[in-house]
């Protein structure tokens, strides 16, 4: 053997040997995460792939009633994964450690988001039970979680006990909703969902809460608005093909893809931009001042518009040959963009402190997309107002950028 050759073959036993060393028990108890670069982990972003499927059906939901009532169940259902999505990212962001027991947590959890996003369209059918069923499931995993967290981690224990009281009073709630007939049913979810809320929002609130990790918290919730964002791409591909690629259908289908990019820059490169600013600059004060559950609940509304908008987009680009969209349709688009902005210029006025910036815009935005619905036009110039619309916005927040009446992070 040449020394070269002996020189790799101890080269390769210390990488190995390193390796070995590096090697790290397969359970561990939980711990407080607070690395400083801290992102997400490939579980969670495989957690996300059945929210995908969850918001999917939730936009199939309004996209088959484009009514007030069909709306109201599309928004309430939503609600309620948004929850059961959000609830599991905080304890995440709080108690991942990676281990076998935190991926069978979680992937317990994704079981139960497979169950509720397969039952969606059937809540009032002997299916719906599987929609309780899957909430549950989720429930009893975050339990086991911050059981397993106020075991091994004692300076977080006053904030688990109350994680725990509301995932267990909700989970309760839920459970007895399969013995009670609808309507009476749905309130009982209403219920159990404000239930789930009210306890973890009285956690941030204790002299010993718990910090979030205040750089994981805005990559995950910047990941969720990319997972609805994808919802109007998706809506302009299926639009397309049942459209038969039409001239006027591609048109459309392109001022809507514009609409969907606009979205994305006004979130990332403005609004979320500001919020996360804002979350770094309060640090740990974040818990204290409510900052942080105000960041997280403002994503609510946030993302049931974009789910809304994917709708509008979507039956827009169908019927972009049409001489005019239906009612419907154009109500979509218009509150659903509205809401968009409205949510969007909220977070930026109130997390990133330039109210006068956020009313120039995104706030100027929501009458014009709600006088843009008004119009009885055609898909092709409707959309294209909106996109008109969106792409003014871009490039108003880009000169507030200039003008020092916005300042953000990047997302």
């Amino acid at each position: 053997m040449t020394h070269a050759e002996d020189q790799l073959d101890s080269d390769e036993r210390q990488r190995l040997d390193g390796e070995e060393a590096e090697q790290v028990d397969p359970v561990r108890p939980p711990d407080l995460n607070q690395e400083s670069d801290r992102s997400a982990t490939r579980l969670e972003l495989f957690f996300d792939l059945a929210f995908v499927l969850f918001v999917a059906r939730c936009a199939d939901l309004l996209a088959k009633n484009e009514t007030w009532s069909g709306a109201a169940v599309f928004a309430a259902v939503l609600t309620i994964g948004w929850w059961a999505w959000a609830s599991t990212t905080l304890y995440a962001n709080r108690f991942d450690t990676d281990d076998a027991v935190f991926r069978l947590i979680t992937l317990t959890a994704m079981a139960g988001v497979v169950a509720m996003a397969a039952s969606v369209d059937k809540l009032d059918e002997p299916t719906g039970r599987w929609f309780v069923i899957g909430y549950v499931i989720i429930r009893l995993a975050l339990i086991a979680g911050y059981v397993r967290a106020w075991r091994h981690v004692p300076e977080a224990r006053s904030t688990a006990r109350l994680y725990l009281m509301g995932h267990g009073l909700g989970a309760a709630i839920w459970l007895v909703s399969l013995a009670v007939p609808a309507p009476a049913r749905y309130v009982l979810w209403g219920v159990g969902v404000l239930a789930d809320l009210v306890w973890p929002t009285a956690a941030a609130r204790l002299k010993d809460a718990v910090p979030l990790h205040l750089q994981h918290l805005p990559e995950r919730f910047g990941l969720f608005v990319i997972l609805v964002l994808g919802e109007s791409v998706a809506g302009v591909v299926t639009g397309l093909h049942d459209g038969e690629w039409k001239p006027a259908v591609v048109v459309t289908a392109a001022a809507a893809f514009v609409v969907a990019v606009a979205l994305w820059w006004i979130y990332f490169d403005l609004s979320g931009g500001a919020a996360k600013r804002r979350l770094a600059a309060e640090g740990d004060h974040a818990t204290k001042h409510g900052v942080h559950d105000f960041y997280v609940y403002v994503h609510l509304p946030l993302a049931v518009s974009l789910a809304a908008v994917a709708v509008g987009l979507e039956h827009a680009v169908l019927h972009g040959a049409d001489d005019h969209l239906t009612a419907g349709t154009r109500w979509v688009l218009g509150i659903a963009t509205a809401g968009y902005l409205f949510s969007a210029a909220v977070m930026q006025g109130q997390l990133g402190q330039r109210i006068r910036g956020a009313v120039i815009w995104p706030g100027a935005g929501v009458p014009l997309a709600l006088l843009i619905a008004l119009l009885d036009l055609s898909p092709v110039v409707t959309v294209g107002l909106f996109a008109a619309l969106t792409v003014a916005g871009v490039l108003t927040g880009f000169l507030l950028h200039r003008s020092g009446e916005v300042r953000t992070a990047k997302v």
